[in-house]
């Protein structure tokens, strides 16, 4: 709702309108020439193939893995790696791709995480730099800014979220009989 998954498809979008000459929707914008730009945003599972939304994502990262090694510059977008999977192995998963991702430097990379962990765990690491979309709460409810800010969001407003539908109320309200 903050607008990441916006923000990640605006800048796809972006550099792939400026590589074929068009108009960009941005007051300003730079962007060298990429050799290639490769996303991973709303990946489905494959059911034709039997393939699960996770198995797929590691599909998706080993492909651009296998690229990235024969060619340099490529502009590479993921979405919430690993998001298809248990939350140990999505933050141990995560936290290994981007170390390794951290250690090209002819590639740029657009990762979004909700694991605050990872980023935690990586903050000290030079070749990352860390942004997020600034969340405000105005009389206790989130007001989405859409202001892109450095550093490492400490907001959760999942729970918020859930606790305000008031699902927990409705389904202890149930009559059990």
């Amino acid at each position: 709702m903050a607008g990441k998954s916006t923000f990640l498809k605006s800048v796809g979008i972006s550099i792939y309108l400026a590589h074929l000459g068009l108009p960009v929707p941005a007051e300003y914008m730079e962007t060298g020439i990429w050799q290639g730009l490769v996303s991973t945003i709303n990946l489905p599972d494959n059911l034709n193939e039997g393939y699960s939304h996770f198995y797929n994502e590691v599909l998706r990262v080993k492909h651009v893995a296998e690229k990235i090694k024969v060619s340099k510059n490529i502009f590479v977008i993921f979405d919430e790696l690993f998001r298809g999977t248990n939350v140990k192995d999505a933050y141990d998963g995560s936290l290994s791709i981007i170390k390794s991702f951290s250690k090209i430097n002819d590639c740029c990379f657009m990762i979004s995480t909700h694991i605050i962990e990872v980023a935690e765990m990586l903050k000290e690491n030079k070749n990352i730099m860390f942004k997020y979309l600034f969340t405000k709460m105005i009389n206790n409810k989130p007001t989405f800014t859409y202001q892109l800010m450095d550093g490492i969001t400490d907001e959760r407003i999942g729970m918020w979220i859930i606790e305000n539908e008031g699902i927990a109320e409705i389904l202890n309200s149930r009559d059990l009989n």
